[in-house]
């Protein structure tokens, strides 16, 4: 069974930074390409980053280009979301999800890419 726990989320004030960590079981963690995710009060869930299996390929919507990064320890199955100069237009619950295809060299950005999905972590940055 898969199951992705997210944890790191917290209130910070605008401009501060908070790490976000995603830990996988029930799977061979390194074969998957792996998605951050969020979601705000009453808009859909949009995706954040992305990274394939290998951690070489990645992607980053265009509002957090420059802020946030996303790495990945295939040895401790975890995948981490490091978010810089927070605005509070990034206040969400963000979710962590993998994909079903292994070993692909691709990274992928879309909802519905993604089967398994973790409860998410509450992100909140005040002005």
């Amino acid at each position: 069974q898969v199951q992705l726990v997210e944890s790191g989320g917290g209130l910070v004030q605008a401009g501060g930074s908070l790490r976000l960590s995603c830990a996988a079981s029930g799977l061979t963690f390194s074969k998957y390409a792996m998605g951050w995710f969020r979601q705000a009060p009453g808009k859909e869930r949009e995706v954040v980053a992305a990274i394939s299996w290998s951690g070489g390929n990645t992607y980053y919507a265009d509002s957090v280009k420059g802020r946030f990064t996303i790495s990945r320890d295939n040895g401790k199955n975890t995948v981490d979301l490091q978010m810089n100069s927070l605005k509070p237009e990034d206040t969400a619950v963000y979710y962590c999800a993998v994909v079903q295809t292994p070993y692909s060299t691709r990274y992928y950005a879309a909802p519905s890419d993604y089967p398994y999905w973790g409860r998410g972590t509450q992100v909140t940055v005040s002005s």
